[in-house]
């Protein structure tokens, strides 16, 4: 439990700001902190067996035949990352205290921290693909809400949106690509999978799974071309900059390629795609980020080089460059974090993030300055810092691969200009804010910011000096545990020093810091330059093309919903059949083995009606009460039906829905206009006619072929069972309110609400009650004929009897509470027909609501009853006793929750057409009242 521990207590630390915001702030940050910090405290206490390579994983089954657990698996990999997801969580959480103002909820915006900090921790604990999935998607939806936190500012509601967007659409490829790697491997469960890796690179479906997967790291990951959406997500807060788009969110994408590296790298397709797009993003991130004058915009522009730099790394696909690409994965996360922090520090004390203004802060901010310019450094490469040893071991893996063949030459020098760029975007943040004169215009005089508020970035910058002067003692343990993890094997032998002698990859550092410098001594004729291109603004283009799609996307609906139901029923009707027609091309033949049953008399007779019937309803359609009597005639035949083949529960089912449709229909009927529509145009009819014909022709061809073949059916289960386990002989009331039970309940749920809704559509409405028909005769002045009333209040007590008797038999024979129930409702609404409805008022006063509320509640309490006796949520229970003169009987709990089946048919059925029904009334409505309706 230990393990579900860490996924649960961030969930559950989401809660604790709502209702810790009433203290005073720092209270709220400290509450906030207790759950993230013992989650942190349970991987910690994991870290000696983590460290040795060894892998914990506990799983509970969910929904097993569809491969959904509940499963955590924790190894080297995802011990790293939890360490960067809490640690660096906790340090926001502290960094946020000092950060939002007093006018910031503080509370909203801790919960939307804590559910996206469990939404990582869920991706990278998660030991099922799926679930893993379902944690990578409200990863996007809990950082739409933090990069929207600020809603009241345009820049940051489209910025959210296109975060969402694209990464959202990630997600969908992503999905793809997992349910095509669970039909390979045959389950979701992440360890078969990553051990399946040569059944998966062998697979014919390997290309659609490689590239679906990677769409969805590529956006994730801000990867070229999907990197727009991060620097505009720079609209947040800047704690959410610093955790999200360094440590966490941007990182997941990288986790998911490291995660699926043994099972989706070693081809030359994997070394194509991924490294070339890592290469561009290297090149591109770094480029633009020299341009940029926002801090935020620099390090967002940074963070997409480097995050290109550690795709570029896993796509050379050697053992060392995978290794390298973890050690970067860690060094980034430190150092950028760090430098977001410190910005949103200039940000916070000066009133600015505009370079141009920002200068000479060490006079005012020396503290911070000191720690801005390690972290920088650090990222610029500079040695005895940890980005040194990472981009050290980044250059020696381009001279030693061959992914372009006789052009892998360019990659160690394009990587080495990169770098360049590197070392020049980081002297201009260290140069132009700190030092270059004076500040210009800022909003307020620069000063050092609260204590606490630089305890974050002091710790995140110990950790960067550590790791570059100690790297062996700090870091090594973790980065083999993580890189044998990512690996799935030994991780190759190599030297994690501060000094490897003179050699080409230290040549490689000293042209990338020479280079950066000149690049950035010629900064202004490289920003002359830059100024000729027009600088899209991204969120202009993405905006475009959102509308263009909305556009196309209202002109199909447009052409689909037009308000025709033959243009929906045709459109629905010919993808059917394009659907099925290729495949029952492909069966040779239509009848199979199995012998058809002889066509008696009686059948033959009934088959024929039944076509009649139905042909007879579509010709006389316009005379509408001669159409309703044909097409009850065909209810009757299928219920005759249904009785042939040895079903008088569906029989029984089929008369009581019929008589309710039909009384439904007629009370609908009075209130439609007295002369229908004119006739189709022919070439319509036409239409109509043939794509009938085609559906109707597959639809007998399909079940054709199923009738006559063999039929492999559960109902030998049930039939088995339906006594032993259920106690009844009725196999299917027994499957209603046993084995089905829970379907049976959510099915009389949705009855009841369905007929909550019709209520409140009904209950206020004022329909004109037409004075006579089509032909102008008018209604007779006997609304209720005594022969009617009169042999209605007979059959009622008579009808009751038997609804009482239906449902008692159920159990055992043909019945139960669903068919009672009509039979009741009939039975009621009858005397509603015959007497109206102030008579019926004045002698039956029932609740219909209270019916249907107290039968649901009578299900729920039967089928939670079984909880007392330690049994599974309507679990049934049966015995049989003997009384003297009465015998041997039996006696089962399913009876109760067929009583609560029963009171939400008859309430439901009543307030539907109890309710229509009562629009016919003798009140009448002022044509006045209609007008102002």
């Amino acid at each position: 439990m230990k393990l579900f521990a860490v996924l649960l207590l961030p969930l559950l630390g989401s809660l604790v700001p709502l209702f810790a915001a009433r203290f005073n702030r720092t209270v709220c940050a400290w509450l906030t902190a207790i759950a993230p910090a013992i989650a942190l405290g349970i991987v910690l206490s994991l870290s000696p067996q983590l460290l040795n390579g060894e892998v914990f994983a506990y799983a509970v089954d969910w929904v097993p035949a569809a491969g959904l657990e509940l499963s955590v698996r924790l190894d080297g990999l995802a011990f790293l990352f939890l360490l960067l997801i809490l640690g660096i969580g906790l340090l926001i959480i502290l960094y946020a205290r000092y950060y939002l103002s007093q006018k910031d909820s503080i509370g909203r915006f801790f919960a939307y921290l804590m559910l996206f900090m469990t939404a990582m921790v869920g991706i990278v604990a998660s030991g099922n693909l799926l679930q893993m999935w379902f944690f990578w998607e409200l990863t996007s939806i809990s950082s739409f809400l933090l990069i929207s936190f600020w809603s009241d500012r345009t820049e940051a509601r489209k910025g959210a949106r296109m975060a969402l967007t694209v990464t959202g659409a990630g997600g969908l490829a992503l999905l793809a690509g997992v349910i095509l790697i669970g039909q390979v491997v045959g389950s979701y469960d992440l360890q078969k999978v990553l051990s399946s890796g040569d059944l998966i690179r062998e697979s014919h479906q390997y290309p659609y799974i490689l590239v679906l997967v990677l769409l969805g790291a590529f956006t994730k990951s801000a990867q070229f071309p999907f990197h727009f959406w991060l620097p505009n997500a720079m609209a947040a807060p800047t704690p959410v900059s610093a955790y999200l788009h360094s440590a966490t969110m941007v990182k997941a994408g990288i986790f998911l390629m490291a995660r699926f590296y043994p099972v989706l790298s070693g081809t030359d397709m994997w070394f194509m795609i991924v490294s070339i797009t890592g290469l561009c993003t290297l090149l591109v991130g770094a480029y633009i980020a020299l341009f940029k004058h926002d801090l935020k915009g620099l390090l967002a522009y940074s963070t997409i080089s480097h995050l290109g730099l550690i795709t570029l790394l896993l796509g050379m696909d050697t053992r060392m460059a995978a290794v390298a690409a973890i050690f970067h994965i860690i060094n980034h996360a430190t150092f950028k974090a760090s430098l977001f922090m410190a910005a949103g520090i200039i940000d916070h004390e000066s009133g600015s993030r505009d370079m141009r203004q920002l200068n000479g802060l060490w006079k005012y901010m020396p503290y911070t300055a000191t720690l801005a310019i390690i972290a920088a450094s650090s990222m610029a490469g500079v040695p005895l810092l940890n980005g040194f040893l990472s981009k050290e071991m980044f250059f020696t893996e381009t001279l030693d691969q061959g992914t372009l063949g006789s052009l892998s030459w360019a990659i160690p020098v394009l990587a080495t200009i990169g770098a360049a760029f590197s070392v020049a975007y980081s002297l201009r943040f260290m140069h132009d804010v700190f030092f270059n004169g004076e500040p210009v215009n800022l909003p307020k005089t620069p000063h050092e910011p609260p204590r606490y508020m630089k305890l974050p970035v002091e710790i995140l910058v110990a950790c960067c000096l550590a790791v570059g002067m100690l790297p062996g003692l700090v870091v090594l343990d973790l980065l083999n545990a993580a890189s044998s993890a990512t690996l799935q094997g030994n991780v190759p032998e190599y030297n994690l020093a501060i000094w490897h002698g003179f050699n080409i990859p230290l040549l490689m550092s000293a042209l990338a810091m020479v280079g950066g410098l000149i690049i950035y001594y010629n900064r202004k004729k490289l920003f002359h330059f830059q100024g000729q291109f027009p600088e899209p603004d991204s969120k202009l283009v993405f905006e475009a093309w959102v509308q263009a799609l909305v556009r196309a996307a209202s002109a199909v609906h447009g052409w689909i919903e037009n308000g025709s139901l033959q243009r929906y029923l045709a459109i629905f009707l010919l993808m059917t059949f394009a659907v099925s027609v290729v495949p029952l091309m492909q069966l040779q033949e239509t009848a199979g083995l199995r012998s058809q049953l002889p066509l008696d008399y009686a059948s033959g007779t009934a088959a024929v009606l039944l076509m009649l019937a139905a042909f007879a309803t579509i010709i006389w359609h316009r005379q509408r009460l001669i159409s309703l009597l044909m097409l009850s005639v065909v209810g009757l035949i299928v219920s005759v039906a249904f009785t042939r083949f040895s079903a008088p529960d569906l029989a029984l089912t089929q008369l009581a829905v019929e008589v309710v449709t039909v009384i439904l229909l007629m009370l609908a009927l009075f209130f439609l206009p007295k002369r229908t529509p004119k006739e189709s145009a022919p070439r319509r009819l036409v239409r109509d006619i043939s794509i009938s014909a085609l559906v109707g022709g597959i639809v007998g061809t399909v079940n054709y072929a199923l009738m006559t073949r063999p039929l492999e059916s559960i109902s030998d289960f049930f039939v088995a069972n339906s006594k032993t386990g259920g106690g009844g002989t009725n196999v299917v009331n027994v499957i209603l309110v046993d084995f089905r039970g829970f379907d049976t309940f959510g099915e009389i749920t949705v009855l009841g609400i369905a007929a909550l809704g019709i209520y409140k559509l009904i209950v206020r409405m004022r329909l004109y009650m037409p004075s006579g028909d089509e032909f102008g005769r008018h209604w007779s002045t006997d609304s209720h004929p005594m022969v009617l009333s009169t042999i209605s209040q007979m059959l009622l007590p008579l009808a009751l009897l038997v609804s009482v008797y239906i449902f008692l038999r159920g159990h055992n024979e043909p019945g139960g509470g669903f068919i009672a129930g009509l039979i009741t409702a009939v039975a009621i609404i009858q005397q509603y027909i015959a007497n109206g409805v102030e008579w019926m008022k004045e002698r039956i006063s029932l609740n219909y609501q209270a019916l249907i509320g107290s039968g649901l509640l009578i299900a729920f309490v039967t089928g939670a009853g079984s909880f007392v006796f330690d049994r599974p949520f309507l679990t049934s229970w049966f015995d049989y006793f003997k009384w003297p003169w009465v015998g041997k009987f039996e006696l089962a709990s399913a009876m109760m929750f067929d009583l609560g089946v029963y009171l939400t048919v008859v309430g439901a059925t009543m307030m539907i057409l109890a309710n229509l029904g009562k629009l016919t009334t003798s009140e009448r409505v002022d044509t006045r009242e209609l007008e102002n309706l």
